[in-house]
């Protein structure tokens, strides 16, 4: 079962990161956002860690009563899979998230439907549990450009399409904190050389659009942020710096794809796209750091190659549709 521990001060003593432990430890957070007494969940892991996360709050000295928003970046279950289940512990708070992947929140059916389709049943009932629906009158649909209050100063939401169509960032401009969910792609530090990040795209599925990821990311990055805080996994300083390297995981995913559309049907593609994809990785890491550990390299990006060959899957079905049609 998932646990939910604080293991990070971003800025002073106002925002932490939290480890959900969904997966592994370190590999999916949660952002505890703190001003003038009242709190923010950015991202929320799901229904299994709410207890532990109810008792970090605790432990901080913060009170259930005052989480006044709980912000998916988007309705994937690792980011907002534990958003109803928190709003019901807290009286006072309002789950606010796009206006496309709020009605997923409210009615679960689809999404819950849709997660068992790419992870199978008996994964998605141990990683998930339960989907409790959020009601309505406690909820908000957000578009892009909406300021939400918190305490003395305001949360910007900025709509991010790309890794999902529903997907949106929320910038803090007193920290320069740009929360980015799944948007800045994936960086997990024990992949890091010389000062030098590794960051990848992740193209889970059902919705991957590079172009208007690479359209997400100018909006992103013209705020100018000092870090981006990642769900998988953490704060990431000077983004600005290290756009270029997501922008070529994109572009490497979108190569990779295309390459087996033209040699191969679809009998065996998703095999065909992870074995690519890890090797590209691969590449990737050994041009930046000569020792790396390859068997370190794949258990750590094992599951996240597997939903990204997926996702590509997906892509690629539906511009055969859309020529098609």
């Amino acid at each position: 079962m998932s646990a939910c521990a604080l293991d990070y001060h971003t800025t002073g003593t106002d925002c932490w990161r939290l480890d959900t432990a969904l997966n592994r430890p370190r590999h999916t957070a949660c952002y505890l956002l703190h001003d003038a007494g009242e709190l923010a969940l950015i991202d929320t892991g799901t229904s299994h860690n709410i207890p532990a996360l109810l008792g970090t709050l605790r432990e901080l000295g913060f009170a259930a009563s005052q989480v006044r928003w709980i912000l998916p970046t988007h309705v994937h279950l690792d980011h907002a899979g534990g958003a109803g289940a928190l709003l019901a512990a807290c009286d006072n708070a309002t789950l606010a998230t796009h206006y496309r992947g709020l009605p997923h929140m409210i009615a679960p059916e689809k999404l819950e439907q849709g997660a068992m389709a790419v992870y199978g049943e008996a994964f998605y009932s141990r990683a998930f549990g339960t989907i409790v629906p959020a009601p309505e009158e406690r909820c908000q649909a957000l578009k892009d450009g909406d300021q939400l209050s918190l305490g003395r100063h305001q949360l910007l939401f900025i709509d991010t399409p790309g890794h999902a169509n529903h997907h949106g960032c929320f910038f803090h401009e007193s920290k320069s904190n740009l929360y980015t969910g799944d948007t800045f792609g994936l960086h997990y530090d024990a992949l890091d050389h010389q000062g030098e990040p590794w960051i990848m795209a992740t193209t889970t599925p059902v919705a991957f659009d590079p172009e208007r990821w690479l359209n997400s990311l100018d909006k992103m990055m013209a705020l100018a942020p000092r870090r981006a805080c990642l769900t998988h996994f953490g704060p990431l300083e000077d983004p600005v710096r290290w756009q270029g390297l997501l922008r070529e995981s994109i572009q490497d995913h979108v190569d990779i794809a295309l390459d087996e559309e033209s040699r191969h049907g679809p009998d065996g593609r998703q095999q065909r796209l992870a074995e690519a994809l890890m090797d590209k990785a691969l590449s990737r890491l050994r041009k930046q750091n000569p020792d790396l550990d390859p068997a370190l390299a794949k258990r750590l990006l094992a599951d996240d190659i597997k939903l990204n060959s997926q996702g590509l899957e997906v892509w690629l079905s539906r511009r055969a549709k859309q020529r098609d049609a």
